[in-house]
């Protein structure tokens, strides 16, 4: 994979859901390999996915997303090596910065 591959990540605000609806929609989502990250709070009734929007398009995630009436709220581009340097634990970035 090229680390400088650009991602797209959408923040969510959610008119409708539930912890339950939540945790499934979420499990939903990471089986598909064109997705690399979600997470979807069904308490605060907010969340996001990172995807590859080349092969992904944003109205189908959305459609995916429409009976838990999504708002967008934010977008952001990122390439794979920033996503996988922001997954680091804060062990791991805590311990870069004293070395």
């Amino acid at each position: 994979m090229n680390p400088e591959k650009t991602l797209t990540k959408l923040d969510f605000r959610f008119g409708r859901i539930t912890p339950e609806e939540a945790r499934a929609k979420q499990y939903e989502l990471l089986t598909d390999t064109r997705i690399w990250r979600a997470f979807i709070n069904g308490f605060a009734r907010n969340g996001y996915v990172v995807f590859d929007e080349e092969k992904l398009s944003r109205e189908e995630l959305l459609e995916r997303l429409k009976e838990l009436e999504p708002e967008v709220t934010g977008e952001e581009h990122l390439t794979v090596a920033e996503l996988i340097k922001s997954s680091h634990s804060w062990n791991n970035l805590l311990g870069k910065a004293e070395s």
